[in-house]
């Protein structure tokens, strides 16, 4: 019989060492998880009895179960890759079949899909045209290369200090092209429908008495005055600005749907683009103390058409996209898989495995959500096969076998002791 058990011994201790031999060939596979072979007895149930304790007849491979723990994350400066910081499997299509991988290693196809080295194609959510994302049944995440179209500047918010010490301009009328008629001046860039830019001046003249704390605001574009004036005509203030006692704004009042400091405008344009275009400039953050003039907040909303000049992955899996305009817009969300039982996955190598009815059916989420790990951009995670400790086993399995082969040899020479019997 030992000749039996030795020779489960040797097969045993031969599979041991393929698969620390497979672990130590992928240490440095990225997303690889290391694999142990898990060993039971053998028993011939012709010798158990309840009054018995038989001797066994060897050893043999139960399973060989892989190791989900999580590997080393290592920065690749790649914008396209992503690491897995906890559970879960980015889930791949490759023309219908479903694999999951741990491998974040991904780039552009030539049609603008996220793809692995052998073509899968990673799944996820889809964004739409304004960027939100629609959590449905995950498909291929395709990113959309075409520049990011013009929006054009519908509000403008004008936060600034007028001087309430200052004094009234001894010459009249207002004139955009003499410094005497106004007392200050602030510019913004404005973007028109089909994107491009134009310079809109902003002038405040303070009103003589008996007018306290106002302030005629005035308005050119390019140059022009808004509204048109035709000469000799004067050109006609957007609107007033009034202050309390305290320096707060006060007017102009709420007029709805108008706020509290809002004005609307319309700048005309003839290069083509939407005219009359209308913009509402809010100066309710607005003014007036005793110190200079000064410029607290100048914003607007439009920005000119961009291309697309790189990506950037959020923890949660929203891929971004980040224009040469400055601008940033959501283009899809990558999904990942879990499953009740890892273990149950039947490997397919290129690290990509199938789930079985042993692992059960993948729960798809957002990274972050429920049991799912976090994206990290710009990285990958590295094999989780600990070197030191397979080299230990393989000693260990080593000696196992020919702990193995010399029980093989100590039963011959008993059998040739038994045959060379007289």
């Amino acid at each position: 019989m030992a000749f039996q058990q030795g020779l489960s011994g040797l097969d045993a201790s031969a599979s041991q060492l393929n698969t620390i031999g497979n672990n130590i060939a992928n240490a440095s596979t990225v997303g690889f998880k290391s694999s142990n072979t898990q060993f039971s007895d053998l028993i011939a149930s012709a010798f158990s009895s309840a009054s018995s304790a038989p001797v066994g007849i060897g050893t043999q491979i139960s399973r060989v179960s892989q190791s989900f723990t999580q590997g080393n994350i290592q920065s690749t400066g790649n914008s396209l890759d992503m690491a897995i910081n906890g559970q879960g499997f980015f889930r791949m299509n490759n023309n219908g079949n479903i694999t999951f991988t741990r491998n974040g290693q991904f780039q552009l196809d030539k049609n603008g899909f996220l793809v692995n080295a052998s073509g899968s194609q990673v799944t996820g959510y889809p964004a739409t045209a304004n960027g939100t994302i629609v959590a449905a049944t995950p498909t291929p995440i395709q990113i959309p290369t075409a520049n990011l179209a013009p929006t054009p500047t519908s509000q403008g918010t004008v936060g600034v200090n007028l001087d309430s010490s200052s004094t009234v301009p001894t010459t009249t009328p207002f004139n955009p092209t003499d410094p005497t008629t106004f007392n200050n001046s602030t510019s913004m860039t404005v973007y028109d429908s089909l994107g491009n830019s134009h310079i809109a001046t902003l002038y405040f003249v303070l009103k003589p008495p008996p007018a306290t704390a106002s302030w005629d605001t005035y308005l050119t574009v390019d140059g022009t005055s808004v509204p048109a004036v035709v000469p000799p005509a004067s050109p006609t203030p957007i609107g007033t600005l009034g202050f309390n006692s305290s320096g707060a704004l006060v007017s102009p009042p709420a007029a709805p749907p108008l706020q509290l400091g809002q004005i609307a405008v319309s700048l005309p344009f003839t290069n083509g683009a939407t005219t009359p275009q209308a913009i509402t400039l809010g100066f309710a953050n607005s003014t007036q103390y005793g110190s200079p003039f000064s410029v607290n907040q100048l914003a607007q909303d439009g920005y000119t058409s961009g291309q697309l000049s790189g990506f950037s992955t959020s923890t949660t899996g929203i891929i971004q996209g980040n224009y040469s305009n400055g601008q940033s817009k959501n283009l899809g969300q990558v999904a990942l898989a879990n499953f009740a039982d890892p273990q149950g996955l039947q490997s397919q190598g290129n690290n990509q495995w199938v789930e079985t009815f042993n692992s059960g059916s993948a729960l798809v989420g957002a990274p972050g959500s429920g049991n799912l790990g976090a994206i990290q951009s710009g990285a990958v995670e590295g094999s989780n096969v600990n070197l030191t400790s397979q080299l230990v086993d393989m000693i260990t399995a080593q000696r196992n076998y020919q702990a193995n082969a010399q029980t093989i040899k100590t039963e011959d020479q008993i059998t040739q002791t038994l045959i060379n019997l007289r």
